[in-house]
């Protein structure tokens, strides 16, 4: 079994059990845990200090995931999706089958189809889609590497991929809210 496959196992393992990793994502280093699970995505607000209004990313694996956990797709969100150059953030109205704990007070949810092989792989694997914030508690900047993230972080999850390590990841996604009316609006470029 090669080191990718085995870090993909021991992760679905941990997010199974309601566990917390530490993996790269497609942006930045990223703590995460199974999105379905309400009382997983709470210990990442306890860990990261974080008041649990301020919601979070979810990552799904692909378009079938998305459409799954969110009422109606917009069609302009495709076109995001398929032409974004960078890893692009979308938030949803109406999502379904995610914790209560991620979802807005105006019935939204922040959703990026992943494309980091890693990221594709645990999520299709899991079955699942899996939250993915800085790995940084709140009001700190976000570790542009490995080895800025916070001691307490890595204590603090129950488990740290190895892979990847040595990069530098410093570019979080861009985030656009597109309504069900169509109205679609920049959050972060």
């Amino acid at each position: 079994m090669t080191q990718f496959q085995e870090e993909i196992n021991a992760c679905r393992s941990v997010l199974k059990e309601g566990g917390l990793i530490l993996y790269p994502t497609d942006t930045i280093w990223g703590i995460g845990c199974d999105a379905t699970n309400e009382e997983a995505v709470k210990k990442i607000y306890t860990l990261k200090k974080r008041i649990d209004t301020k919601t979070m990313i979810c990552l799904v694996a692909n378009d079938f995931m998305l459409e799954k956990h969110v009422t109606k797709v917009p069609e302009a969100a495709y076109d995001i999706i398929d032409l974004a150059e960078k890893p692009t953030t979308i938030v949803y109205d109406n999502p379904k089958g995610i914790a209560n704990n991620l979802v807005a007070t105006d019935n939204s949810v922040a959703i990026r189809v992943a494309t980091d092989k890693f990221c594709q792989y645990l999520i299709t694997n899991l079955k699942k889609p899996i939250v993915s914030t800085s790995a940084n508690i709140s009001g700190k900047p976000a570790p542009k590497s490995f080895k800025e993230i916070d001691p307490a972080i890595l204590k603090g999850v129950d488990y740290i991929v190895n892979l990847h390590q040595e990069m530098t990841m410093a570019k979080p996604s861009s985030i656009i809210k597109i309504g069900n009316g169509g109205l679609v609006k920049v959050i972060r470029e």
